[in-house]
């Protein structure tokens, strides 16, 4: 499984992102520019002492991204889409695509790609929910329906 964010701004919310893909096993793709440095103060509080466990890859653009993985299936969040997260069947090797805090993803690229566009259901007066919260949301249910492969669930430690 694969997170990607796309131009991320704010430090905590990568760095709480760190947190979650250090915590499954996902592996975390940061999209440039980026909003702060990976040596931001933030960033790294946010992520504890996690960095260790995260598997994280830089990409310059979100064209050389797909480059690198020609066969990846990609689903985009957007408050924008039709489908909801939860009616999507994941794919261990799914990318789940977030984008920006400010403006979401570029309006181009969900529409080139409306039928692989995802929302989280909220109310139709709120704008967004908050980025990391999203990607949590999103990346546990694509876990819960793989079976939380690699993962300690309470039957792991109860006895």
């Amino acid at each position: 499984m694969h997170i990607v964010l796309v131009e991320p701004e704010i430090p905590p919310n990568t760095g709480n992102i760190v947190r979650t893909c250090a915590g499954t096993g996902i592996r975390l793709h940061l999209v440039r520019p980026l909003g702060f440095s990976t040596d931001d103060k933030y960033l790294k509080r946010a992520g504890l002492d996690y960095w260790y466990l995260a598997d994280i890859e830089y990409h310059d653009s979100f064209a050389e991204l797909q480059n690198k993985y020609p066969d990846g299936r990609f689903w985009y969040a957007t408050t924008k889409a039709k489908y909801s997260y939860a009616d999507v069947a994941y794919q261990a090797d799914d990318f789940l695509v977030f984008g920006k805090e400010t403006k979401g993803l570029p309006e181009e690229l969900l529409r080139a790609n409306a039928e692989t566009c995802i929302r989280i259901p909220m109310k139709a007066d709120a704008r967004s929910l908050n980025l990391s919260n999203a990607v949590a949301i999103v990346a546990f249910e694509a876990m819960r329906q793989l079976g939380f492969p690699g993962l300690q669930t309470g039957t792991d430690r109860l006895e």
